[in-house]
């Protein structure tokens, strides 16, 4: 039965393979999340107004649009998110395991920009030493601070 599958996906190459695939396989959404730092090592901390009211406390997150770069990701969450600028560093985490979806983190670094929220996201925006959290911070993204210490 193995030889006649193969000989199949041999005969079937290219863009038919990529539809079986596709039709296959699980279908994800992609959280990015970025740890944001400005040039005195404060992380980005926003409450988000969808959020659990004890847990509203996290990093700048967002799902990737279709075709779209995960580090181009965290670049348009940060900035629709709060107006600031920044630019991705390095790949922190890939976590997997979930239903629908995978979630991405990724270092961030303040180049710019003026903070200015959406009100409709987001509640507040602040910085803060990574020493000194705020209650009600995401608890994996209180594990990606203290991963990303300098």
């Amino acid at each position: 039965m193995k030889t006649i599958i193969a000989r199949l996906w041999h005969l079937i190459r290219g863009p038919l393979q990529w539809r079986v695939l596709w039709l296959w396989h699980a279908k994800f959404m992609v959280g990015v999340t970025g740890i944001v730092r400005d040039g005195e090592g404060r992380v980005l901390l926003l409450r988000h107004r969808m959020w659990p009211p004890d847990r509203q406390w996290g990093c700048p997150t967002g799902y990737a649009d279709k075709g779209e770069t995960f580090e181009d990701t965290i670049v348009r969450e940060v900035r629709e998110e709060t107006g600031l600028q920044v630019k991705p560093g390095r790949l922190v985490q890939v976590t997997s395991g979930y239903r629908l979806r995978v979630e991405v983190a990724y270092e961030a670094h303040l180049t710019g920009g003026t903070l200015a929220i959406d009100s409709t996201e987001i509640l507040e925006a602040t910085w803060f030493s990574p020493h000194n959290l705020p209650d009600g911070v995401q608890e994996s993204h209180r594990l990606l601070i203290q991963r990303t210490q300098p």
